[in-house]
């Protein structure tokens, strides 16, 4: 099976397919809706993209696709611990407060605001489409003196030097990954680190109606059914449009979610089951790179 995912090599996306499908073939995509592309056009049979990160929030294209664009399924969760490093070329390494430019995903530029403040002040950054992205080019590109912000395996994977260790501002950091496949996939449900199912449900609600959220929600609390995550996203289609991302902490059963979901439509609710599947915490050792 070939599974693609977020590259190129040495993101934190491929550490999850790595700890995951650790025998499957896995292919880089430099953007997420190429994942996207490369599973609906049968390139590959499933697809691991980021979803959301503990400080930076959803990861919105993922979303945006996932609602807008393709009608795939979630099969998968894998939550893994995000650890932030400062790295350099090593002809650069005694010198790395000199680096003339920064380079890293947004979403880790964010991370690391307090380093870059005070050890990096007046450096200015680049946008990378990855972590991994931003290190490849610091070590294609030593002439420029620039740093990246990427993890452990991308150090490994493309020879730079780690001058700073977790620059990170907070300590718990964690970013979901979802996997996503037209057909059922098998996932190691055995692992010391499934813990459990999710499913998750898109809800839009009707128009000009009072309460209808608190209805919404209702549905859900009088069955004691726990809620993990509740979301608004705009339906891009005016202001003031909103569909609702849901995660119960259960697997899609035959009475209870179905009795929500004719609950919600008998409001004139519009519901759509985006996925029932298992979810995975890797704990933090294991973002000390693996499978090398």
């Amino acid at each position: 099976m070939k599974v693609g995912y977020l590259g190129p090599k040495a993101t934190f996306t491929d550490i999850a397919v790595r700890e995951m499908f650790p025998e499957e073939k896995a292919v880089p995509y430099i953007t997420i809706p190429d994942c996207f592309d490369a599973i609906i056009g049968d390139d590959i049979e499933a697809a691991v993209v980021p979803l959301e990160n503990a400080l930076e929030g959803s990861v919105n294209i993922t979303l945006d696709y996932l609602v807008h664009e393709v009608d795939l399924p979630i099969v998968g969760e894998i939550t893994c611990p995000i650890r932030q490093h400062f790295m350099v070329h090593p002809e650069n390494k005694d010198h790395w407060k000199e680096v003339g430019v920064v380079y890293s995903h947004s979403h880790a530029l964010a991370q690391c605001h307090k380093f870059l403040h005070k050890e990096l002040k007046g450096t200015p950054s680049e946008k990378t489409t990855s972590t991994a992205a931003a290190a490849q080019f610091v070590k294609e590109h030593p002439d420029i003196k620039a740093g990246a912000i990427a993890n452990e395996l991308a150090a490994k994977e493309y020879g730079l030097e780690i001058v700073r260790e977790d620059i990170h501002d907070v300590s718990y950091n964690h970013t979901r990954f979802i996997v996503l496949s037209k057909n059922k996939v098998s996932l190691p449900e055995g692992k010391p680190s499934f813990k459990g199912y999710k499913t998750t449900v898109m809800i839009t609600l009707p128009s000009d109606r009072s309460g209808a959220l608190h209805q919404v929600l209702s549905a859900f609390a009088w069955r004691k059914l726990n809620l993990s995550k509740i979301e608004s996203r705009p339906m891009k289609t005016g202001l003031g449009n909103y569909f609702f991302i849901i995660d119960v902490d259960m697997k899609q059963d035959d009475v209870l979610i179905p009795g929500v979901v004719a609950e919600l439509e008998a409001l004139d609710c519009k519901v759509k089951i985006l996925g029932s599947y298992p979810y995975f915490q890797l704990g933090m050792e294991k973002s000390r790179v693996q499978h090398i």
